[in-house]
């Protein structure tokens, strides 16, 4: 994307809507999908983008969003998800994985993503900031390239997985390989529709799967594969690597584990952004061709 069209994409100033959820489905033992409806509104939004939710519209968090405020000094701010749907769709989906606590590892209890997940919210009304974001395919992307990488770790693959849909809908002339990290099968998000639309579009779309916590990966067949993203997987998989666009989304190295290494003198440890970054660099695919999405 070109300075010009990030600037616009921030540019566009987001609107509050009051939003009912239509229905929400499991995707995972931790992770679910909400998916929202407008009120049958006129929405503006690009695949890729996200919507902020504030916390403290719900009084069943209001102890721990001010037990929250309390210990960290701060108002506690909205919470951003990407969108899981793309524009064509009739509702705007949002998917969102209840984050972890660990006691001595993470600082703070989360706040709003556990009641989003595990609070049976069907029918529910709420408010929503949208819509966000400059990780989008720019407007002359068949332009620019014929291969798309998705390069997405856990629920990273959400906005990606809105901009497969969005350019196959499109008929964009795009080939995309989406190579999706994951601890376990169990833990895979969108695994019968990444699989659908690649009996769909066999020419178009490319999806291959490493789990890094599966003792027999073969019993899943040969687009899965064991370990982490490494190096000589990508040398496979991305030959046009002067012409390609990646798009990386995953969990980075957060501020707090910054603030810790420093406290402790000790280097951060490398997440997946940071060690898929290294592989691409290594490879010669120069930060033009690569956009990216982190979280943690």
């Amino acid at each position: 994307m070109s300075l010009v069209e990030a600037r616009a994409s921030r540019a566009r100033k987001p609107v509050e809507y009051e939003v009912t959820v239509d229905h929400v489905r499991m995707d995972t033992h931790d992770t679910a999908t909400l998916f929202l409806d407008f009120g049958g509104v006129p929405l503006d939004y690009k695949a890729g983008q996200f919507l902020n939710i504030d916390p403290h519209q719900f009084p069943a968090l209001g102890r721990l969003s001010a037990y929250l405020q309390e210990q960290k000094g701060r108002k506690e701010p909205q919470r951003s998800y990407s969108l899981a749907s793309a524009p064509h769709e009739p509702l705007v989906a949002i998917t969102v994985k209840d984050e972890e606590f660990i006691p001595g590892l993470t600082r703070y209890p989360p706040l709003l993503s556990p009641y989003l997940v595990h609070g049976r919210l069907t029918g529910a009304r709420m408010k929503v900031m949208a819509f966000m974001g400059p990780y989008v395919l720019p407007e002359d992307v068949e332009e620019r390239t014929e291969h798309v990488v998705h390069l997405v770790a856990g629920s990273g693959a959400v906005p990606n997985f809105a901009i497969l849909k969005d350019a196959l809908h499109r008929g964009l002339k795009l080939r995309h390989t989406f190579l999706f990290s994951n601890k376990t099968w169990g833990d895979v998000l969108y695994g019968e529709e990444l699989a659908a639309l690649e009996r769909q579009h066999p020419d178009r779309v490319r999806v291959v799967h490493t789990l890094t916590r599966e003792t027999d990966e073969s019993r899943f067949g040969a687009a899965v594969r064991k370990g982490r993203v490494h190096q000589s997987l990508l040398e496979e998989l991305i030959q046009d690597r002067d012409t390609c666009l990646v798009y990386a989304c995953g969990p980075a190295i957060t501020p707090w584990d910054r603030r810790k290494a420093l406290e402790t003198r000790t280097p951060s440890t490398p997440r997946f952004m940071e060690t898929v970054l290294g592989h691409l660099h290594a490879l010669g695919i120069e930060d033009k061709r690569i956009k990216r999405e982190t979280y943690g």
